[in-house]
């Protein structure tokens, strides 16, 4: 199979009341690429045998680097705010994992959810768009799995991409991380929910608005958001300025269903097209 879209990064198991579902970057952004039409590439890493990706088969090739667990993370919420566990990890994604056919991929995402991709990874794409989602580079745990948050400091893979997003809320520890990244990256997004989100290219400060809906749930948005920006590009000419708006407009939608549900439709996707 032919990919247009390569994905990098682990799949999710998220234990949730409702049992164990596909979550992370990875899954959002996969079913997103998709209903723009593009044809999907997933490198990740888990059990060899998880269930999960299953629901992925019909539209992506996944390239599965074995694993003897596969990444799990559990949320539990407190009067004291939400407490994030990792309970699970699989292995990590270096370059010489990939397999080669995919090398020339147009279109790049590095997803990490849990630190597992090598900043190295970004140089084995020469010739493609590449946008990264950085907050799996900003999480550390110890031995008792609860998430804190680790200071971003890839200078290299700044270099070696194109466009980065991450949302306020990965440095609310550490908001400096802001001004740090947009000044090495040459298209840095800032998401910040219903307020929309700011957008530096070469340093230079924009912002950028998202319609207002009724929020069901915001899982997923950013994800959404960060694969709506990069699968729309070549479609608009990489006029970056409409695919930041198709972007938020699909991201908007995002939060109006829940969970998985909130990934845009092939027909979300056209309409959003249209309106740019």
């Amino acid at each position: 199979m032919t990919v247009d879209y390569v994905l990098i990064g682990h799949i999710t198991a998220d234990l949730t009341p409702q049992g164990r579902i596909a979550g992370g970057t990875v899954s959002y952004a996969a079913r997103t690429a998709a209903a723009f039409g593009w044809r999907v590439g997933i490198v990740t890493s888990c059990l060899p045998n998880e269930p999960l990706l299953d629901t992925f088969r019909s539209f992506a090739d996944i390239h599965i680097i074995p694993a003897d667990e596969t990444t799990t993370y559990e949320n539990i919420y407190t009067d004291h705010g939400r407490l994030q566990y990792v309970r699970g990890r699989a292995g990590e994604i270096l370059a010489e994992t990939i397999p080669d056919e995919l090398r020339s991929a147009p279109l790049v995402h590095l997803a990490p959810i849990a630190d597992e991709i090598r900043s190295g990874v970004a140089a084995y794409f020469g010739g493609s768009t590449i946008l990264a989602t950085l907050q799996g580079w900003m999480r550390q745990w110890g031995a008792d799995q609860v998430v804190h948050f680790k200071p971003f400091d890839h200078e290299n893979l700044l270099k070696r991409v194109d466009i980065v997003v991450f949302s306020e809320e990965d440095i609310a520890a550490a908001p400096e991380t802001e001004a740090w990244v947009s000044a090495r990256a040459r298209h840095t997004f800032v998401t910040r929910a219903e307020k929309g989100g700011s957008y530096y290219h070469d340093g230079q400060h924009d912002r950028y608005t998202t319609p207002k809906v009724t929020v069901v749930e915001p899982t997923g948005a950013g994800d959404v958001f960060a694969a709506s920006l990069l699968a729309s590009l070549p479609l608009v000419a990489y006029d970056m300025s409409k695919a930041i708006q198709i972007a938020a407009r699909l991201a908007a939608n995002a939060v109006t269903r829940p969970g998985i549900l909130g990934t845009p439709t092939a027909d979300e996707v056209r309409a959003a097209l249209d309106s740019v």
